[in-house]
Parts: structure tokens; sequence; C-alpha cells
């Protein structure tokens, strides 16, 4: 029969002299990422090729600090590469619903923002002062005089003319009318009318002469007015360029090298002077509307605006964005709109750019279960991957929802390599479910949840408490404290020989051990302060655990830990609850009869049972025809239950608890319920791991430690668990004074001859098992369930 584990194999201990110092204070703190090499070369890798598709998904768990390191990462990268453009939109003046977009080197858009500022703001003083100047005004008044002039002889004429032919001209507010003279005076209509008719008709003549001679006359003004016209029109343009051509010619030696620019400011040369009198009468605020609403008198001038919606003018390398809330308008921007007299308007200026444009050149880091959750927001950013621009509109457009007619800024190129950071499932899911997904993030960034327990990642470890005793200026940290620290991360790790990643949780002890050590204002966070904070955590967390315990010692929960009972055993299970975990003990029964149902699982036909734990006790059956069915039918009806449990049952590490209720009470050799047992077993009789092996052991544990030690007490676990375990002091202490026990077993044989005392007995060549072996009584017990059954079938 085995003999149970050494205390020395129940917990790996860091000795706190291995560190070499006294406290963290004399540590430097850690740079860069601590066990994650893996992902630290895929990083490398995802961020420094140039290729197309070659994005990165950051799988991991929440906790393990891979947003955090992977932002420091990402940053320390970004700092090698160039600073990306500049991105402004600006008015497009041959179609105001179109806006332009301008790319400048880093910190010109800002530049060129306020130098078109400061110029259209000159030029709002320079032009109305210009015009009223003395100079303007006297060759305006020069051509108008002269235009005046030929105009009035040519009426002069046409009134001579007219008075030749017995005709004067009378202007009206509705126009020039000829009216006919005898002897000097004007006729009325009815002198006219009284005149003999021959008379009437000759004056009628001599009418249509002079009427035609007045349409001549009058086309003749007309064309002067259009030619005075042109020429003040001509005038206020070369006098309007005269005073702005400087001040452009200026500006376009300022962003020569940009063909855009040079562009933009020629068509707003030509605008201005197109559109002089706005800046005439907007200087003078003639309009009654500026009057009543004095900031309509800048509207006009909108147009001649920069928008900037990318400054880079205080980037040093690339840009490094985190967004965390990524929806559709944060991404990709928006086109913002306001109220003016109860209508909706906007223009070019609205233009608000998102992450993207921010991190266009760079990188951009998201979580991929907020990216999924938006709306539009995963498919729009496949979209402008695979395009390689961003194009910025409404939501409501891609739908269709929108009809009315909208601004379409000019798509910028896209250049940026996107971050995506989330739990494994979803890069699974993606990668099976997408085909777009994996055209555009190929490489796969994995952050583990644990790391080697080597020398060097136990300074490292070291060298991040100590960074992070800095950091968030908490005291420093004690050699024995740092210790237990290491130790804690082993359990969490739940391996001796590893070492947590999940630094969230480490960070969260210190912070709770810096509060106590700061109650006792002790100088440095001491050993006693971790175990406090373990305590109280615990303390915070374990009133269900109490509750169970409370009902166990009472009775209320049947758990037997002296004695023997055929076909009862104890077996262990884990309670989860989130942010505390404990193990729980729960009686174990098997009643079997002559039959042919084969094994029933009670938890499955009450639908409590998960498909794992129906898995481990179908493997059950597979086990007795293995090991008993060679030679013979199995006739048995076996019912196996979890006694007062009321909730659904999953996971086979109990399954070797009922392989050996079910070989007690086929051999009727009883059980020591002095032991709990936990293990997954194999069609071959093998006892494999388990996880939660720490808390199943310590939940019997605090069973026996309230009803009393016997000293014949213990746990019955794989051995290939033998490296999980990190156990409390206080059952180590147990076990070394030999109050509690723990075996580890291979087989189901071994374990049921620690659980009966009784030899299993090996198959010997006949087929027959070792005589008054366990083996050797359920295999004579299933001869008899069959002679009883064939003698049941000749009396019906």
């Amino acid at each position: 029969m085995l003999s149970p584990i050494s205390y020395k194999q129940l917990k790996d201990s860091f000795n706190s002299k291995n560190l070499n110092c006294k406290t963290t204070e004399e540590l430097e703190p850690l740079e860069g990422i601590i066990g994650q090499d893996r992902a630290v070369k895929s990083l490398k890798f995802g961020l420094n090729i140039e290729n197309n598709g070659f994005n990165i998904y950051v799988s991991g768990y929440s906790g393990t600090g891979r947003t955090t390191s992977v932002k420091e990462f990402v940053q320390d990268i970004a700092k090698t590469k160039p600073t990306p453009y500049d991105w402004c939109y600006v008015n497009n003046f041959k179609d105001s619903y179109q806006p332009n977009a301008i790319k400048l080197p880093a910190g010109k858009g800002k530049c060129f923002q306020e130098d078109m500022k400061n110029f259209i703001s000159s030029i709002r003083v320079l032009l109305p002062k210009t015009f009223e100047s003395k100079d303007y005004v006297e060759k305006r008044d020069s051509i108008i005089k002269n235009i005046e002039s030929k105009k009035e002889k040519l009426l002069s004429d046409l009134n001579r003319r007219a008075a030749e032919s017995g005709f004067v001209l009378k202007s009206t507010q509705i126009g020039v009318f000829i009216v006919p003279l005898i002897d000097g005076k004007i006729l009325s209509d009815q002198e006219f009318l009284s005149l003999p008719q021959e008379k009437i008709e000759e004056i009628r003549q001599k009418r249509e002469k002079v009427n035609d001679d007045l349409k001549i006359t009058m086309e003749e003004v007309r064309d002067l007015d259009k030619i005075l016209n042109e020429e003040l029109k001509k005038l206020n343009h070369d006098v309007a360029l005269y005073t702005i051509e400087k001040s452009v010619n200026d500006i376009k030696d300022k962003y020569k090298k940009i063909d855009e620019v040079l562009e933009f400011i020629e068509d707003v040369k030509d605008d201005i002077l197109k559109n002089v009198d706005i800046f005439i009468s907007g200087q003078s605020q003639d309009f009654s509307s500026a009057q009543l609403f004095p900031w309509m008198k800048d509207v006009p001038f909108k147009k001649y605006e920069v928008n900037l919606i990318v400054d880079n003018s205080s980037l040093k390398g690339a840009p490094v964005i985190i967004e965390k809330n990524p929806t559709y308008q944060n991404l990709f921007g928006r086109i913002e709109k306001e109220a003016q007299f109860g209508v909706l308007t906007t223009d070019f200026t609205m233009i608000r750019g998102g992450s993207l444009h921010n991190a266009n050149g760079g990188f951009l880091v998201m979580p991929v279960e907020e990216l999924l959750k938006n709306f539009f927001s995963w498919d729009s950013l496949k979209m402008a991957l695979l395009d390689k621009k961003i194009t910025i509109e409404e939501a409501g457009e891609k739908l269709g929802f929108i009809t009315t007619k909208g601004l379409k800024p000019e798509p910028i190129p896209l250049n940026i390599k996107i971050v995506l950071i989330g739990n494994p499932i979803y890069y699974y899911l993606l990668h099976s479910l997408d085909e777009d997904f994996k055209k555009l993030f190929k490489i796969k960034a994995d952050f583990d949840i644990e790391m080697d327990k080597t020398s060097e990642n136990i300074k490292k470890y070291a060298s991040f408490i100590c960074m992070l005793c800095k950091k968030e200026n908490l005291k420093h940290i004690d050699a024995e404290a740092v210790a237990k620290i290491i130790d804690y991360g082993s359990r969490l790790a739940e391996n001796k020989n590893k070492l947590t990643t999940k630094f969230s949780a480490i960070s969260d002890l210190i912070f709770e051990a810096n509060y106590y050590a700061q109650l006792e204002k002790s100088k440095y966070i001491k050993q006693s302060h971790v175990l406090k904070a373990l305590d109280e955590k615990v303390y915070r967390s374990n009133l269900l655990a109490e509750k169970i315990r409370e009902l166990i010692a009472n009775g209320t929960i049947l758990i037997d830990i002296e004695g023997e009972k055929i076909g009862q055993v104890n077996g262990l299970s884990v309670i989860d609850l989130g942010d505390y975990s404990f193990g729980r003990p729960s009686r174990v029964t098997v009643t079997i009869g002559i039959g042919k149902d084969g094994i029933i699982d009670i938890e499955r036909e009450t639908k409590l049972g998960g498909p794992i734990h129906t898995k481990g006790v179908l493997i059950l059956g597979g086990y007795l025809t293995e090991k008993f069915s060679k030679d013979k039918p199995l006739n048995l009806s076996a019912r196996i239950v979890f006694e007062q449990s009321y909730s659904g049952v999953e996971g086979d590490s109990a399954s070797s608890a009922e392989l050996y209720a079910l070989l007690s009470a086929l051999s009727d050799i009883p059980i020591k319920q002095n032991f709990a047992v936990t293990g997954s077993v194999n069609q071959k009789g093998q006892i494999q791991a388990i996880g939660g092996v720490n808390e199943k052991i310590e939940g019997f544990f605090e069973i026996c430690k309230i009803k009393g030690f016997t000293g014949e007490q213990g746990v019955i676990i794989p051995e290939a668990n033998i490296k999980n375990l990190m156990l409390k002091d206080e059952v180590v202490e147990a076990v070394k004074q030999k109050k509690f026990h723990i075996y580890a077993v291979k087989t189901v044989d071994e374990g049921i001859e620690i659980l009966t005392g009784v030899k299993a007995g090996k198959l010997k060549p006949d087929g027959t098992f070792e005589k008054n072996s366990i083996n050797y009584r359920i295999d004579l017990r299933l001869r008899d369930f069959i002679k009883k059954m064939e003698k049941s079938s000749k009396t019906k």
C-alpha cells in the first residue's frame, strides 16, 4: 500500500535570502514586459512588418497586463517611426458639398490654419480701406463721369432730333414717352385726338421714326451701362488684386512645395476677386441681418477657413491611440450640425476627425469586445483597412435612411497598424466565421497566464513589485513579504514551478498590504501585512463557504469523516464565486442490483449533470467492461448520485470517487470515510489530473478541523497533481505533524487499496484475479448476477 506524500512536497516556498536584498527599495524597477516572450516576439514582428494585412490580435485574459504592456511596448516602437502628416479639410469652390482634404508635414497644419485666418482678417481690413481711398474714388468717378457724359450726349442728340420732328421726350418712373408739339406746345391726349385725321396720321408716322431712333439710342445707353459695369468690375478686380497679391504670394512662397495648398490659395484668390463686395459690405455692416445677429457678419468668410482635423505638431514619432470606446463616430469622425433660424445646417468647418484620423500613420489599440458591440464599427473598420482610406459619412447613409443632401468629404488615405486586444474565444470565433479577419489580422500575440518559476523570472517579479511601489507611491516591501507574494503567484498559477502573469491580482494584494502597513505606521510592507491582506480578502468573500461548513458541522449536510461505509465515498468539488473559489466535500453513493440497465447517472436523468460529468460516468462503464466483461456480459444495474446536491454538476474530477463507490458496492467491502477523493479516471483505470486541487484539499481539511482531527483523515489526489500543490501553511503543518495525510495515486487499484485497506488484485494468466482481493470479489459478484439472471429467466 502506498505511503502518504511528504509535507515537503505540499508547497514550494521561496526563500527570501535568494533575493539578495532587504527591501524592494534596493532593486531596480522593471522595464518592459515580463514572462511574455512569445507575445513580445509576435508583437515586434507585427509592429515592424509593413505589408498589408499584418495587423495584430493580442490574445489573453484580463489581468495579465496585456493592455498596459501593449501600450508601453507600442509607444516605445512608435518613437522610432516617422511623424505622420497633418490633415485638414478646406472648401471645394467647385462643389461645396465635397470638401477637399489636404495633407501637410507635421506641424504645418496649424501654421496653415493660422496663416489663412490672418490672411482673411487682413484682407477684410485692407480691401474696404482700399476702396475708400482717394485714388480709387477718383478712378471710379472718372470712369463713371466718362460714361455718363457719353450717355448725356446720346440723350441730348436724341432730344434734338425729336424736337426737329415736332416731339419732346418725357421721362417718367415707368419709362420714356414721346410727346408731340405744335407751336412749341405739348399736346394732351384730347387735343391730339381733336386734330384732323390727316394731321394725326402725319404725327403718328413721325412718331414711329422717332420711336425707332429712341430704341437705338436706349440700346446704346444700355451698352454704355454694361461698359460701365465691366470697367468698374475690372477696376475693382485690379484694385483688389493689387491689394491682396502680395499677401497671396507670401503664402504661396511659404507652401510652394505643397501643390494642394497652392491650388487652394489660387481658388481663394479667385473667389475673393469675384466676391469683393462681401468684403466691403461685410466690413461696413450694412446688412440689417448682420446688425441683428452680429455673428452673421463672419458667415460669408467661413469658406476661406482651414479645418484642421489631425494636428501632429506636438508629436515625436508615430501616434499611439488607445480607443476604449470604439463607436462608429469615435472611430471615423462625424459631421456636426448647428441650428440657424430653426434649420439644421452644416459645412466643411464642422467635420470632426476620429481615432482612425488621429492614429493614421501610427498605431490604434482597441478592445475587441467593445469594437464588436458597436453597430457599424467592425464592418466599417474592415472596409477602411481593405480600401486603405478613411471615409467620413453619416451612419444613417450606410443604411440608406438619410436621403437629404449632405457633405461627402474627400476620403483620406489610410496607413495604420491596428492592435486588437481580447480574450482567445473572440479570436477563434472571428477566425472561423469572418473571412476578412483572416486577411487583415495575420498576427496573433498570445499573452500567457503563467510563466516558469526560474531565478531570472523571480528577479523580474521582484523588479515588477519595486516598479509598482514607485509608480503608485506605495511603501517598499521587505524581502520576506516579497517571498510571500511570490508564493501567492505560484498559488494563483496552481503550479509550484510556475508564476502567474495576472499582475492585476498581484497588484491588488500589494495595494491591500500597503493599506495595513499604513494603519500600523510601518516603514515597510512586511510579511504580516501580506498575510493579513490574504486573510481579509478571503474573509470578505467566503460567507457561502462558512455557511456550508456550518451546515456540515451541525449535520444538515451529511459528511462522514470517520468509520466505514459500503458504496459511499467523500467526493470533492470546487465552487467558484468569481472572486473566490473553495472546495466542498460531497457524499457520493452507489446502489447496485441485478439488471441490464447498466450504470445510471441520477444527475443526468434529472438533467442536473453537465455533458463532461455525463462523459465521466459513461467512462465507468468502459472501465468495468475492460476489466470484468471479457468473458461474460455485465448484468448490472447501478445508480450513482451526489447526495444533497440541488444544483448543476459539471466536470469529471469526481469520476474516480464514483468508481471507488461502485467498486465498493460491487465487492461489498466498505470504504474508509476518513478519506476524501478527487481525480478523473479513464477506461484503463488510470487516474488523471484535475483542477482546483489546492481548494479541494483545503475544503476537506476545514471540515476535519471543525469536526476534530483523528490523525487518520486525508485526501487522495492524482499523482499528476503533485506539481500543482501550493497549500496553506496550516495544512502543511498538519501533514508534518501527521494529523492529516495526502496520498497521490496513479491508478484506481492504488486508490481503492488505500480506501479499503484490501488488496485490489491483479489479473492472473488464467483470467481470474488474486483470491480475496477486491477485483476477485467483484468478479464473483458479477458472475453471481449472471446466474441469478439466468435462473430468473428460466423461472419466467
